[in-house]
């Protein structure tokens, strides 16, 4: 966007101008740090391109963004509160990265014996005692004795002679960098990972990046098992059962973690949380810079998923200290507010809706409809004449958009059976015949409602 103003048909956006540059602007506030309090709707018809815009903000605040999938009924789980749920997969979607210089034994792996001794508890069966292994850098190699544990977090990585990994001197933690390079082949294709051999001594201090999220401390911290440091956090995790993490526990959390990046130690990564639900669109939210500002973006998530309580826990959020910013987006109308009697714009309640600042999406023109199946058409590597284009064109008008887009393929496939490798306007006419649009289906039952079941 030159000088903030959108183009007309860029990187696979058609239209939607206004929109456009409204989310440009607020991006812009977010890089700055200037959403802090305010909260953003986007309003518009089903197929306008809300969910695009929401994508668009997404890769606009970086590729490094860390993505948390999650399905909107989990909010109703049985097993623990609609508001734990969004405060966990909130947290899972603020990344932390940890930086920590440690002391390590790296290098390549030349040799990895387990030995093996009487069992201790009698029978015929055999125990690990010790791991022999050798670790190999440029500067000379290192035979260490192990302990059995260790052996099983090799086992665990999937560790080989020919992998380099480093063993951290503390806990013991193992890590898996990759293949050495001595190993690589002649194909230009491989599905491993090649790495150069170390420098450097095989026992040495390392800076160890590793990168956790808010939600794994949380769970960590729930079940201790010893390890004092963030980083062994990682190595404390057992399998997650739907047990609430307190308050408390939390905000004693959060003040360690502002300590670490208060010294230096750690840094917050913007993060995206995506929220599927099969029965509505696709909601997404993003979780931009917690501490001084979180930005999350709930989009498409349809009004009749969330309730009061949701609405006013939302509400508490947007007080709080951390003024978090909320943005939404729906294709919802005047609807009625779930867990109460009252309707309201879009199904939120007025007190919230309030807050929001609505940036509107407008319906597509049929110019716009044919760019956007002509692109689509494109990205499926599928071959249309305009008269094709055209007469698709008007079934989008006549019906929606997203109908013409889903008759694409079956016409490819009926374009192939009859010998051609482009789709005809006959093919178009073929399926249209074939596949009920929503509206079409609606007057259908209507028409024929005494034949239905009630």
């Amino acid at each position: 966007m030159p000088n903030g103003t959108a183009i007309s048909l860029a990187a696979g956006f058609v239209g939607q101008v206004d929109a456009r540059e409204a989310s440009g602007l607020v991006v812009d506030m977010i890089r700055q740090k200037k959403m802090a309090g305010r909260a953003l709707l986007l309003a518009g018809p089903p197929g306008t391109g809300k969910t695009a815009l929401a994508l668009g903000i997404c890769q606009e605040l970086g590729s490094k963004v860390p993505f948390c999938p999650m399905v909107g009924s989990e909010v109703y789980s049985s097993e623990v509160k609609k508001t734990e749920v969004l405060m966990e997969h909130f947290r899972r979607a603020i990344g932390l990265r940890i930086k920590e210089n440690k002391e390590v034994y790296e290098g390549e792996v030349t040799e990895l014996s387990p030995e093996e001794t009487e069992s201790v508890t009698g029978g015929y069966g055999k125990s690990i005692s010790h791991v022999i292994i050798g670790l190999k850098t440029v500067k000379g190699t290192k035979q260490l004795k192990l302990d059995p544990t260790i052996y099983d977090a090799l086992i665990k990585e999937k560790v080989a002679v020919g992998d380099v990994i480093y063993i951290e001197a503390n806990s013991g933690a193992v890590k898996r960098v990759g293949r050495s390079d001595a190993f690589a082949t002649e194909f230009d294709l491989e599905a491993e990972e090649y790495v150069p051999l170390p420098k450097g001594e095989v026992h040495k201090k390392k800076e160890i990046v590793q990168d956790v999220t808010l939600h794994d401390l949380d769970a960590a911290n729930a079940r201790p098992q010893g390890g004092q440091d963030i980083l062994s956090l990682m190595g404390q995790m057992m399998k997650p059962r739907k047990t609430e993490i307190t308050e408390k526990l939390r905000q004693e959390i959060n003040k360690v973690v502002n300590r670490y990046i208060d010294e230096g130690v750690a840094e917050l990564v913007p993060g995206v949380l995506f929220i599927d639900e099969v029965l509505s669109r696709k909601p997404i939210l993003f979780i931009y810079m917690f501490r001084f500002v979180v930005c999350f973006l709930c989009y498409n998530l349809q009004v009749h998923m969330l309730d009061m309580e949701c609405f006013s826990y939302l509400n508490r959020a947007l007080e709080s200290s951390l003024s978090p910013i909320v943005i939404f987006a729906t294709n919802r109308g005047i609807c009625n507010v779930r867990g109460t009697d009252m309707n309201s714009p879009h199904g939120i309640p007025l007190d919230l809706l309030d807050r929001l600042v609505i940036i509107r999406t407008q319906i597509y023109g049929p110019a716009e409809m044919i760019q956007i199946l002509a692109i689509r058409a494109q990205v499926e590597e599928l071959v249309l004449d305009e008269d094709s284009l055209a007469r698709l064109g008007e079934i989008a008008r006549e019906t929606s958009l997203r109908h013409a887009v889903q008759l694409l393929s079956p016409a490819s496939i009926v374009a192939k059976l009859n010998g051609r490798d482009s789709i005809s306007k006959a093919d178009v006419e073929e399926v249209k015949e074939l596949y009920l649009d929503a509206k079409s289906s609606a007057k259908l039952l209507q028409e024929q409602q005494e034949k239905y079941i009630t």
